[in-house]
């Protein structure tokens, strides 16, 4: 199901139909170097079906972006479970060749828009590693405000974490 476009990207809930593309980058160790490391095919259908599972019961998702010109799956971007007081956590995550063309940004901005008019979502967290200084720029790009550094479970490490409230 489409959620939203935006002038080059097509975002859509995720299908388990999607394992293939998403082991593109949720299966790439450089891509995912700063967010636990590369899952297995076994791995990230469970992600998929927990996801699903996600957009069924909350209304909010990562959601699969889709390049409008080419049909091309980029990445994912949208919403983790509500967690550290936020109702839901900003995150993205695209193929490498898709790196440094804005298409995290423009996904982004689409994501938090949708959340202000659609979501009963009025607080979003989104942790960086302290390592991923172009994620943490997008953030900055996004409004969001940097708060200090918190305990991220999936990494074992202390994070910058930024919050925008709305």
């Amino acid at each position: 199901m489409i959620i939203l476009e935006t002038e080059r990207l097509i975002l859509r809930t995720l299908e388990l139909e999607d394992i293939e593309s998403v082991m593109n980058f949720w299966g790439d160790v450089e891509v995912m170097k700063y967010c636990g490391g590369a899952g297995t095919k076994e791995r990230e259908l469970k992600a998929l079906k927990y996801y699903i599972n996600m957009q069924n019961e909350k209304g909010f998702s990562p959601y699969l972006i889709i390049r409008k010109e080419s049909s091309e799956i980029l990445g994912v971007c949208g919403f983790n479970p509500p967690t550290n007081g936020y109702d839901t956590e900003l995150m993205y995550h695209f193929a490498k060749k898709y790196w440094g063309q804005g298409y995290a940004t423009e996904a982004a901005k689409a994501c938090i828009e949708y959340a202000k008019k659609h979501l009963k979502i009025k607080r979003i967290g989104a942790s960086i590693a302290p390592e991923n200084i172009v994620s943490q720029k997008v953030l900055e790009k996004l409004g969001f405000d940097y708060i200090g550094v918190k305990w991220c479970e999936d990494t074992n490490q202390n994070e910058p974490y930024f919050e925008m409230i709305f």
